[in-house]
């Protein structure tokens, strides 16, 4: 039932109220008012209309002016305006009370009572424009004052024996209509509570979120301050410890020392770069994500960074037995690239590659392509290895995160060069694509912008 009613209600409520809940429930009371208000009224229109012995003008003045409140709520839906419909409301009812008491028992009369509910409805729905509001009252009753000098005495329709019965009905229908307005305050009052009480605990998880934010900032700070430190700390000694073990290999080898000691030397050399690789990883994934590494775009010869790329890691691919091959086609035109950044995506991409496969063929495939979304280069790199598990093409591209729990165990890595690899491509404006089938093999392509370099303005200039 409450739910029809509120339904019905609802229709006459604008649309820019119906977002707050506390709008919603003031306007759905002063819709509910305006339809009690009048049938209410019309008792008492009941009772004159039984009473008088001629039902002359001043009655059906009075008539239309109690039917004319349940027009209110129309006034309100088209308007869209609160404060134009209360306005109307109010001054009609000061009206209606004025005129009905001046012909109608003076100050006994019964429908004197609605002149304090003009008031309370003035008070509550006309708070912001309370001014207007006054100047109004103050008219209408500087009229009946008027009126009531120049007839001297107001007129006698009824005997004021026969107001007694309606009187007490008006003045229970005004205490009634009061009361409503009082539980309907309540309410309102309960539910500004709520909201305020919702207010200041959304502000003090806004205070907290912003000392966490001011914490996080301040641990980031001191992060990069660390890993700047450490970018010399480290990479100092390591390229120290890699350059002596190559002059100790070539000195040995030119001597003929035992083969052992140089077996020794490899270990230390390719431990030393493994190490170096995985700090340079490190540093370079916390730049992207502090916002301190920048492209550096530049004219790139596909063909001789293919080539590049290959040579470096055919000693990677040798040593499971792997053949590696390049598919690319003989003219390719140069492209405006970061030039380290692709270099580095496809040795990431290729050693990976070679450390999951074992006798087989790894292809590096260069190709432009064309689609709606416009021009792409297209390097994918494709083995014949161990392949993935659904579960583990979700995870590979996290940080510090391998296809299995047990990668790592079997053939070691970090987890890094392929999150660092999705940040490279994702810098240049591009994505990262893994296909992968257990125990068949894994495809990996990096698409990025082909944005061709402007040779011919170049050489112009």
């Amino acid at each position: 039932m409450i739910a029809r009613l509120n339904t019905l209600l609802d229709w006459f409520i604008p649309v820019r109220f119906r977002s707050s809940v506390s709008d919603v429930t003031v306007v759905r009371n002063f819709v509910l008012l305006h339809f009690l208000g009048p049938l209410m009224g019309q008792a008492v229109m009941a009772f004159l209309w039984l009473n008088l012995p001629v039902a002359g003008w001043q009655f059906w003045v009075t008539e239309i002016c109690v039917s004319s409140f349940f027009l209110v709520p129309i006034i309100l839906r088209k308007s869209g305006s609160m404060e134009l419909a209360a306005m109307v409301s109010v001054q009609m009812l000061v009206g209606l009370s004025l005129f009905g008491s001046f012909w109608f028992g003076g100050i006994s009369s019964p429908l004197l009572p609605w002149f304090l509910i003009a008031m309370v409805l003035c008070f509550f729905y006309l708070a912001e424009a309370i001014r207007n509001a006054l100047i109004g009252i103050a008219l209408q009753l500087t009229l009946f004052t008027i009126a009531r000098l120049v007839t001297g005495e107001f007129p006698q329709l009824l005997d004021h024996e026969q107001l007694l019965l309606p009187n007490v009905f008006s003045i229970i229908a005004a205490l009634a209509y009061m009361t409503m307005m009082c539980l309907f305050y309540e309410t309102v009052m309960r539910v500004s509570l709520r909201l305020e009480q919702a207010t200041i605990n959304q502000r003090e998880r806004v205070e907290e979120l912003r000392g966490a934010m001011a914490k996080a900032e301040q641990a980031s700070r001191r992060k990069s301050i660390f890993l700047a430190k450490m970018n010399h700390e480290l990479r100092t000694p390591l390229n120290a410890i890699i350059g002596f073990t190559e002059m100790l290999k070539e000195e040995w080898q030119d001597r003929g020392e035992d083969a052992r000691k140089s077996q020794d030397l490899d270990r230390i050399h390719a431990a030393g770069r493994h190490l170096l690789a995985l700090v340079n990883n490190v540093i370079d994934l916390s730049s992207i994500e502090s916002s301190r590494m920048d492209l550096s775009v530049e004219e790139v010869d596909l063909r001789s960074l293919a080539h590049d790329v290959i040579a470096t890691a055919s000693p990677l691919a040798q040593k499971r037995h792997n053949q590696l091959v390049l598919n690319m086609p003989e003219e390719i035109t140069p492209l405006e690239l970061d030039a380290l950044k692709v270099r580095q995506s496809l040795l990431n991409l290729l050693s990976n590659a070679a450390k999951f496969t074992t006798k087989g063929v790894i292809m590096l495939t260069v190709i432009r392509t064309t689609d709606a979304d416009g021009d792409w280069l297209s390097l994918e790199v494709t083995d014949n290895g161990i392949g993935m598990r659904p579960d583990g093409l979700r995870r590979i591209f996290k940080t510090f995160s391998q296809a299995e729990d047990d990668t790592a165990t079997h053939y070691g890595g970090s987890g890094l060069g392929l999150a660092l690899t999705k940040r490279f491509a994702e810098m240049m404006g591009g994505t990262i694509v893994v296909r992968s089938e257990f125990g068949v093999g894994t495809s990996f392509t990096i698409r990025v912008p082909a944005i061709e370099a402007q040779i011919d303005q170049r050489s112009a200039a």
